[in-house]
């Protein structure tokens, strides 16, 4: 029996029709169009996104990556696709990096079909333009017949550089809140009728929440802002959307009625009509609409965060644009927190005092106002209404094993992680070939997390019972929770992570080994264990005093060298200069150590050590005690009144000087600049600028 099933898989192998590539990953100028600057972007043979590469279910895909670039690595990775471990393309997890000048050649058996795409695990490639789409069509065509078949490669594009993007996150700044024009202020709050929600956010200790992380020039399908697409009238037409996107979700709705979804993340589903679908990063989903009998039909992408969107258009003759989406409430808490009814009773987040919130946002599409029930114009995904054509239910005697998750971050210092460890913190979770794993994934912040895992397909349950869908991505909403499980029928190391991009570069991954490689084997990490370094630099220069900081900074550590420098007022110029090291323990606690240079009058140099805490309304509160025996209390306030506009407050004790305080504004020209006017206790009143770099 073994040699005849060996025979069979040989003839097999050399009947199958091998299908060949040639990608290309370059270094070229482009640009979207429209308007939008060209910049020095990654293109696959010449563009972005990169060819569609099209296969039968049953094919072998031999698909050769050549390396342009000048001194810099690649990779591709096969998204969705379930495949040898070596071909998978994760640099060092799976397979080698392609070094500058090499090729490196990719050739596996197409074993399923469906939607799928391709992309860069590299650094952060995948923003420069390093994706696009697959399509492998069924053995006996398409369940769901259609007269027209259109991949639509959704993503987002920035002319900053992405590793630019990156420390802009890493530091917490508010630029791109204020160019998404999504900035909370007081005065905000009040023309939204908000300004409760605002202090209570605010008591709670939660920073200004936002949908999205950046600030994009433009949001593409195909590599352009609006695409025109064949479709003749009373077509059926299948558009095969593929989110691309580095940091982006999209809700589609098209302005031909309700679309029909047939497929998600690749395998089929029972046909569903849905009006408006959210789709996350890494996500494909089959449509169908039909193209009306007269003129120029919009299917719009519309960035969650309410900031853009790209344009699909079928038809010809006069434009019938999408219905507007309308932008999030960010002032409201309950309108931000959809999944939080989805969590299991008592789970709360860490710091957060929930009994002030009325919950009325549902993870099912409806919003309630006492009995009634609306829809909700900003649904989550319908993963509750996906059912599966058939079975996949698995077999009810494999062992089981239920692995709890809990999503953790804090988006201020932009600190992501499963169970509060990041990548290189706890990269690892070992599993035995044959048992189903359960993953139970509670999300304790406020931002949406796809999570995706390679090499598998998983079931989503959400009551469907045997019926359930299977996907290789799942959005975790804020606050909310996911329940998916997977046969550990592989072998090897796979990745699990969130498919945000800049998320899983701070650290929100893991691991998937099997032990079966046995106890001593240790995954390659490679760079997905770093924990890289960023070098800030924050400070002012106003005609009576300097102060600022200059910040090496990890996910977890700061090593600084702050300076206060007092020159108004004062018959010699006074300073304080702190050299230390703060480490990092969660959002609301800090300790410091260091030493402090000085030539303020009765005082010399020291050592100190200490802590920094928040208290509610965002107040922070530190407590240093030095090597003299002082000892130093503070408090310190930052308040937003419009956009740009801001005031802050400070307040200290030491008991050798005694005490200090400051009070000012500033006003945000750019990124980089501000204006800033101070009053401080001792050097008086001036102004000047404040700078960010």
């Amino acid at each position: 029996m073994k040699h005849f099933l060996t025979l069979l898989l040989f003839l097999t192998a050399a009947h199958a029709k091998v299908v060949e590539y040639d990608l290309e990953v370059a270094e070229q100028s482009w640009s979207p169009g429209d308007g939008v600057k060209s910049v020095r972007a990654l293109t696959l043979n010449g563009g972005i996104p990169g060819p569609t590469l099209r296969f039968r279910e049953g094919d072998t895909a031999r698909i050769r990556v050549h390396n342009r670039l000048k001194g810099e690595e690649t990779s591709i990775h096969w998204h969705g696709l379930l495949l040898p471990n070596a071909q998978d393309g994760v640099p060092h997890v799976t397979t080698p990096p392609i070094q500058p000048g090499t090729t490196h050649t990719f050739e596996f058996p197409l074993r399923h079909s469906g939607t799928y795409w391709y992309h860069s695990h590299t650094g952060l490639q995948e923003q420069r333009g390093v994706y696009g789409s697959i399509v492998i069509e069924p053995k006996g065509g398409e369940p769901v017949k259609a007269a027209r078949d259109h991949v639509v490669v959704l993503s987002d594009w920035t002319v900053e550089n992405p590793n630019e993007v990156m420390r802009t996150l890493m530091r917490g700044s508010e630029w791109y809140a204020l160019r998404k024009n999504s900035m909370q202020s007081l005065t905000g709050a009040i023309k939204a009728r908000a300004l409760k929600d605002f202090w209570e956010r605010e008591r709670t200790r939660m920073p200004a929440m936002d949908i999205s992380d950046v600030a994009y020039d433009a949001f593409l399908a195909n590599g352009r802002r609006s695409i025109q697409l064949p479709g003749k009238p009373g077509e059926r037409v299948r558009l095969r959307f593929i989110n691309a996107a580095a940091s982006t979700y999209f809700y589609l709705e098209s302005a031909t009625g309700p679309m029909t979804i047939v497929a998600a993340d690749g395998p089929a589903v029972r046909p569903l009509p849905i009006k408006r679908l959210l789709v996350g990063m890494a996500e494909t989903y089959d449509v169908i609409v039909t193209v009306p009998p007269s003129g120029q039909w919009e299917v719009r992408a519309t960035a969650q965060d309410g900031s853009g969107h790209a344009s699909v258009l079928l038809g010809s003759g006069d434009l019938h644009p999408a219905p507007e989406i309308p932008r999030p409430d960010l002032y409201r808490m309950d309108y931000m927190m959809a999944g939080m009814n989805e969590m299991e009773e008592g789970m709360e987040m860490p710091g957060m005092d929930h009994s002030a919130m009325s919950l009325r946002g549902s993870g099912h599409g409806a919003m309630k106002h006492g009995s009634a029930a609306v829809e909700n114009p900003r649904p989550l995904p319908p993963y509750s209404k996906l059912r599966a054509p058939e079975s996949t239910a698995f077999a009810a005697s494999l062992p089981r094993r239920t692995i709890p998750l809990r999503l953790t971050g804090d988006m201020e210092r932009y600190a992501w992680s499963f169970n509060g460890k990041t990548m290189a913190e706890d990269a690892v979770i070992k599993i035995k070939r044959g048992e189903v794993l359960r993953l139970e994934m509670v999300n304790d912040t406020m931002m949406h997390h796809p999570i995706h895992l390679h090499g598998h397909f998983f079931r989503v349950l959400e009551g469907q019972g045997k019926d359930a869908p299977l996907k290789h991505t799942i959005d975790v909403p804020p606050m909310g929770r996911r329940t998916i499980e997977f046969e550990a029928d592989e072998s090897g190391d796979w990745l699990f992570h969130c498919h945000l991009l800049y998320h899983m570069h701070a650290g929100m991954a893991r691991v998937f080994s099997y032990e079966e490689q046995g106890p001593d084997h240790h995954p390659h990490l490679g760079e997905h264990a770093h924990d890289p370094l960023y070098i800030m630099l924050d400070g002012s220069l106003q005609s009576h005093l300097s102060e600022g900081m200059l910040t090496l900074m990890n996910s977890r550590n700061d090593y600084f060298a702050m300076w206060d420098v007092g020159y108004g007022d004062v018959d010699e110029t006074e300073y304080e200069i702190d050299l230390g090291w703060k480490r990092y323990f969660n959002p609301n606690f800090s300790t410091v150590l260091g030493w402090r240079f000085t030539n303020m009058e009765d005082e010399e140099d020291r050592a100190f050590a200490g802590i920094q805490y928040r208290l509610p309304y965002l107040v922070w509160s530190s407590a240093q005690v030095d090597s003299e025996g002082e000892l130093r209390l503070g408090l310190a306030k930052a308040l937003q009144i419009t956009d740009r506009f801001g005031v802050f407050a400070g307040v200290q004790y030491d008991t050798g000087s005694e005490w200090e305080w400051s009070l000012g504004a500033d006003y945000i020209l750019n990124k980089q600049f501000s204006l800033i006017t101070q009053y401080h206790s001792e050097y008086g009143l001036g102004g000047g600028f404040s700078f960010r770099f």
